[in-house]
């Protein structure tokens, strides 16, 4: 009888969620080789191919696309199990902090990830602009807290960097118009960088609405009325980026940052973190002193 080794699933599918082999060893904190031979004892194992090598980067066989939604649903039943079953039951309530523009998608799995290790554990999920995260996280209002910033501030690390973007509506042309019309909430930290790099540019530029809806934002957009600002990979379905020869500003990278790690008020919290920066994928983390 054939038995799958939960060791080799769990690496295949850090691989197949990290996009490479180096990137999964890293978040195993294994060595590459470990981690390629794991992959090679399933792959003998199972006797099928499950990752094309032939290119670049690591992408999955047709085979390895079936596999990983049988390894993903095996791997969270074992942890699920671990957590309900271990001795260790933790207990509690952590409050954790995330602007809402980077609550997808890595969020969602690692609240469940998390729920699943520690079931009994309520993770209290607070959206609020960065800005009033660290606010909250001084007072001691909020365990653990994620930040979009352009730099990292004090008891801080960085846990992976992401381009800023201009978007709009799918084909639209609001992009072209000057003066150029944009729409961010009134607090939004991306704002005023996108105003100095447009203003450096000499493009003329006014906004087209003033609230702190993001509904209301991306309605305008969406309507081609206005153009804002988001990090690449998280607007929704409904705008797209403007293309990168639009004669708009290069609007550089933004941190996501994590707080609250460093001093942890709990097991709990670190135990969050550690599940965090596993979503985030971030083998070298920047701490601020």
């Amino acid at each position: 009888m054939r038995n799958l080794d939960m060791t080799t699933l769990r690496s295949f599918v850090a691989v197949a969620d990290q996009g490479g082999v180096t990137r999964a060893a890293a978040m195993l904190n294994l060595t590459q080789s470990a981690v390629s031979m794991q992959l090679k004892r399933l792959e003998d194992l199972l006797g099928l191919g499950l990752l094309d090598r032939s290119g670049r980067g690591v992408a999955l066989t047709p085979s390895g696309e079936q596999m990983l939604g049988y390894a993903r649903r095996l791997v969270a039943l074992n942890d699920e199990v671990v957590g309900r079953l271990t001795d260790q039951v933790w207990e509690g309530e952590v409050t954790f902090g995330v602007p809402h523009d980077i609550i997808h998608p890595v969020i969602p799995r690692v609240l469940k990830q998390f729920y699943a290790a520690f079931p009994r554990v309520r993770v209290h999920l607070i959206s609020l602009y960065s800005s009033l995260l660290m606010e909250a996280h001084g007072k001691g209002e909020i365990d653990l807290i994620l930040t979009t910033e352009t730099v990292l501030g004090p008891g801080g690390e960085t846990l992976t960097e992401v381009p800023l973007r201009f978007y709009g509506a799918p084909g639209g042309v609001a992009w072209k118009q000057r003066p150029l019309r944009i729409a961010n909430c009134r607090n939004c930290l991306f704002r005023p960088k996108a105003i100095r790099l447009l203003e450096e540019a000499q493009i003329p530029w006014e906004s087209a609405i003033d609230s702190n809806s993001d509904g209301a934002i991306e309605a305008t957009v969406s309507a081609d009325l206005a153009v804002t600002t988001m990090l690449e990979g998280t607007a929704p379905h409904l705008l797209e980026a403007v293309p990168q020869n639009s004669g708009l500003p290069d609007l550089g990278l933004q941190k996501i940052n994590m707080y609250g790690a460093a001093t942890p008020r709990s097991e709990l919290v670190t135990q969050l973190a550690a599940v965090v920066r596993q979503g985030f994928g971030a083998p070298l983390m920047a701490v601020a002193s």
